[in-house]
């Protein structure tokens, strides 16, 4: 059965939708012999498909991981600046896995990393809405604060869907706040916070969709079980 190549190379392993949108537009994915474009489609029971030359094939079985990234490290795979970059941490798996989403330098806890690109897509993209939920620590005057961020429905003039917030508690001049969003824009948390005057001081991410990071500590990993992704899908 003929299916986007985008799709193709996802289930494969080899990226994400949207990066294998770049590797298209470069040239890099030849059908047959031919150069291929954006939106072009192919079935791989007849069809040779090759990447940078390397011929498209499926993966056995996909690799799902949750990590507890730790403050000081990136969610990239590689960093320009010498940065320490969160696969660093995944000794011992020889599996080529990505970040799913991004949890920015200066905040820790629950990142998934997988080399399946359809679920990748599936928790990032907003259309999805899937739930990201925060323990944050902040100065300011907490209980106006969380007010303020329960009616918010734009930030910095994009919409976005109202969050659910909660006071862990409140005491003079900050406390802790829990934080549940839909979308994972670029520090968005942070941002929020500070749009409704507060200072973060710490921010850890504890839940996404319905799996929550449990008891890892920070720079701890573990494979999913098969429930895990299974609540992922659903």
């Amino acid at each position: 059965m003929e299916e986007r190549l985008q799709k193709l190379m996802s289930a494969a392993g080899i990226c994400s939708r949207r990066a294998a949108e770049e590797y298209l537009a470069a040239g890099r994915v030849t059908v047959n012999g031919v150069a291929a474009s954006v939106g072009g489609k192919a079935d791989l029971s007849r069809d040779r498909v090759e990447v940078d030359g390397v011929p498209l094939s499926a993966p056995a079985a996909h690799t799902y991981i949750m990590l507890y990234k730790p403050r000081g490290y990136v969610t990239t795979l590689s960093d320009e600046k010498g940065r320490k970059v969160v696969t660093d941490l995944l000794e011992g798996l020889s599996a080529r896995v990505w970040p799913v989403g991004r949890l920015d330098m200066d905040s820790e806890g629950l990142l998934l990393l997988t080399d399946d690109g359809e679920l990748t897509n599936r928790l990032t993209h907003p259309s999805h809405g899937v739930e990201k939920e925060y323990i944050v620590w902040v100065r300011g005057e907490v209980e106006p604060a969380s007010e303020t961020l329960l009616a918010m429905d734009e930030l910095e003039g994009e919409a976005i869907r109202r969050p659910a917030v909660s006071v862990i508690r409140a005491e003079n001049g900050g406390g802790c706040l829990s934080i549940t969003i839909h979308e994972g824009r670029n520090r968005q948390v942070r941002r929020m916070c500070a749009a409704a005057g507060l200072s973060v001081t710490r921010l850890k991410r504890v839940r996404e969709g319905r799996l929550a990071l449990g008891r890892l500590k920070p720079g701890q990993w573990r494979r999913l079980t098969e429930k895990e992704i299974r609540l992922l899908r659903e």
